[in-house]
């Protein structure tokens, strides 16, 4: 009962506090927080939980909603895990805002869409059915086209991209309004798919609960006889793919770096983009029970866009001058691979190896991206700039924050003993397990897109730090703001000194999530994988020695490597982002903007603007025959009325002359001619 109620809570805690906010706007200290304490209570929340996820828990707490359709909550290894590390790393992010966006104007609508995006995160985490972690997918998709469009001034300092770039006749930078809007349109026609998928499982299976579509497959079957099985695993993956910007929907993500700083941390490390990677992972184990070949089709199919994804961000990385695009391509690039793992796990004998292979990448990945965005927050304020152009040589006036970034930086290029060592060579052992010849194409591409994220890692970290000293505006990050990357760092440098016993907790704890849908697994305990290791420091080594001498110690130049032949040919298809970004615009989005030009001078202009002119007419006419009307025959009447009864008046008034005998003579008048009418209706006269 006290873990159902936890369970309850700690999405519905962050929910009312964003309905809170409005209240708090004219006390700025209650305010801030206000604003940081329900991420803080749902931590908590979910910290209670631990003892269940122990224990291998699952708990499936119901409550009626409306016809046969139940709300609920799931409380089991996996919800509990991924709970605990989105409510503690977003609690992180709200208090580092506290300083970042002070002064802000915006701040009370920033303090309600960030603790209802939390909230709805937390919904999806621990949803126990597909209608409800709907709402909640929904409702990070509302927060992340708000956030990002924060500054919807779309004053020229916050658009993202290099003002003047075109690509094939398609500006490169975008408003924040701009950004916005292209993550929302991106994602919502994603959602469409998933929507699709969600409403063809219930209607064979009349459920949504997850527990009960693993304990009756009965639907699984009718689909499978009706040919409609993999369409809806995969328009399931479409949703998931929109959410987590995976190829061909990647391109949203990077231009929603327009956003204040922390809301990057935020949608890259705890939220919106995590939530598409444990929406595959919720729902894997219950295609994996299935008999049908289709199944292979569905993980096949994530693993092979999940390493497709991983490579072509980490390509797009190696070159932008942004600090935090070159993040956002990383992050798109890290969640490929957790993509790719949770399909690798179908395709090796012990699932939840690769299962929790990807978990901890998950895991690993929220620690480092949202410190690295946080620290980098720090470097574009002391520089006033987005540009890493605008940066060098900063380790001089930002010691603190150089080395907690650097740390992090090379957790996400996987330098051991950091945990990004150890979660991506986890991925690589699982994927080892396979025979697939897909596997080992995904294997490859995974092993050449840690060459490149070793590459950029080093890249970002010299361009920032290293080279001659530039423009310093501000200082480096107060303590407040500086303690919440660096307990980051430390927690990464904590799980990979443990990694062993990480990889062994997580693997005991999700057998227990995979089990109860019907999974029967066979025992396993850590182990080296000489192969994957041996993989995982020689493309660190090769990123790391590619990229060390351009960037850190100058003795070669980047600029004369690529300023001619075929070196200069590829950075330039880099550089305009593979020409993906561009193509998009020119088949999907100027059609239909041409399109809806088309219909408005067609429909509006001339259809229905030529109707209102006609009716605008019309009224004029109807409206001067009303006033025509009006003054000469209601007015007439109406004077005319008034003419007789002053007449009349007139008239009545001669006879008040207020001399008494003219009154007397009047009254014996009248006497006389009423006694006449008297005599003559009796008949006397």
């Amino acid at each position: 009962m006290v873990y159902s109620l936890s369970a309850w809570l700690v999405w519905a805690v962050p929910l009312a506090g964003s309905l809170v906010m409005p209240l708090t706007r004219k006390t700025p200290r209650i305010r801030d927080v206000v604003a940081v304490a329900p991420s803080f209570i749902a931590a908590v929340l979910a910290t209670t939980l631990v003892p269940a996820a122990i224990q291998g828990l699952t708990i499936d707490s119901r409550i009626p909603w409306f016809y046969t359709i139940h709300a609920g909550v799931l409380i089991d290894p996996l919800s509990v895990i991924m709970g605990i590390a989105v409510s503690w790393v977003s609690f992180l992010i709200m208090v580092y805002s506290v300083d970042y966006m002070k002064g802000d104007e915006g701040i009370v609508r920033y303090w309600f869409f960030m603790n209802f995006f939390i909230g709805s995160m937390l919904l999806i985490v621990f949803s126990d059915n597909l209608l409800q972690l709907f709402f909640g997918w929904e409702g990070v998709g509302l927060c992340s086209y708000a956030l990002i469009g924060h500054y919807y001034t779309d004053e020229k300092d916050k658009w993202v991209g290099r003002q003047g770039d075109v690509v094939l006749g398609i500006p490169h930078a975008y408003s924040p309004t701009h950004a916005g809007m292209k993550a929302f349109i991106t994602t919502r026609f994603a959602d469409l798919f998933m929507l699709a998928g969600i409403f063809l499982i219930y209607f064979y299976s009349h459920t949504f609960n997850y527990l009960q579509l693993a304990s009756n497959t009965a639907w699984a079957a009718q689909l499978h006889a009706s040919g409609l099985l993999l369409p809806a695993m995969i328009f399931l993956l479409f949703g998931a793919f929109g959410k987590s910007a995976q190829f061909p929907f990647q391109e949203w993500l990077p231009d929603a770096m327009a956003g204040p700083t922390p809301v990057s941390a935020l949608i890259h490390a705890a939220t919106m983009v995590k939530a598409g990677v444990f929406f595959v992972a919720r729902i894997a184990p219950i295609f994996l029970i299935l008999p049908y070949a289709e199944k292979y089709g569905f993980f096949g199919f994530l693993a092979a866009i999940g390493a497709i994804t991983a490579f072509l961000a980490a390509s797009q990385g190696l070159v932008n001058k942004e600090l935090k695009k070159v993040l956002a391509y990383s992050t798109v690039s890290q969640i490929g691979y957790m993509m790719l793992a949770l399909g690798v796990a179908g395709f090796i004998p012990n699932f939840v190896e690769a299962y929790s292979a990807g978990l901890f990448q998950l895991i690993s990945h929220m620690l480092f991206k949202a410190g690295l965005f946080m620290g980098a927050g720090v470097l574009i304020h002391m520089v006033n700039s987005f540009s890493l152009d605008d940066m060098g040589g900063l380790r001089k006036v930002a010691r603190k924050t150089y080395f907690v970034f650097t740390v992090l930086a090379l957790s996400l290029a996987g330098m051991p003993p950091l945990s990004g060592f150890f979660s991506k060579d986890a991925i690589f052992a699982s994927a080892l397990q396979s025979t697939s010849g897909l596997i080992q194409i995904v294997y490859l591409l995974a092993s050449i897109t840690a060459v490149m994220t070793a590459f950029y890692s080093i890249r970002m970290v010299g361009l920032a730090f290293f080279g001659e000293a530039k423009k310093v505006e501000h200082h480096d990050a107060g303590l407040r703001q500086f303690s919440t990357y660096g307990v980051l760092a430390a927690a990464t440098i904590i799980i990979g000194l443990v990694a062993p016993y990480f990889e062994d907790f997580l693997d005991t704890s999700l057998r227990a999530s995979v089990t109860a849908f019907g999974i029967s697994l066979p025992s396993a305990s850590f182990s080296i994988e000489p192969l994957a290791l041996a993989t995982s420091l020689s493309v660190l080594a090769i990123g790391v020695g590619l990229s060390y001498p351009f960037y850190v110690s100058r003795n070669l130049s980047a600029e004369a490597t690529v300023g001619k032949g075929w070196p200069k040919t590829l950075y330039s298809f880099l550089w305009n982002r593979l020409y993906i970004n561009a193509l998009s615009y020119r088949i999907f989005v100027n059609p239909v903007l041409a399109a809806s030009l088309s219909a408005y001078k067609f429909i509006e202009i001339n259809f229905f603007q030529r109707i209102n002119a006609a009716f605008y007419t019309a009224s004029i006419d109807v409206a001067g025959a009303g006033d025509w009307f009006d003054r000469n025959v209601v007015d007439g009447f109406v004077n005319g009325v008034g003419s007789v009864a002053s007449l009349f008046s007139r008239i009545i008034r001669r006879l008040q002359t207020g001399i008494a005998e003219t009154y007397l003579f009047a009254i014996v008048v009248g006497l006389l001619f009423v006694l006449l009418l008297l005599l003559i209706s009796v008949g006397v006269i």
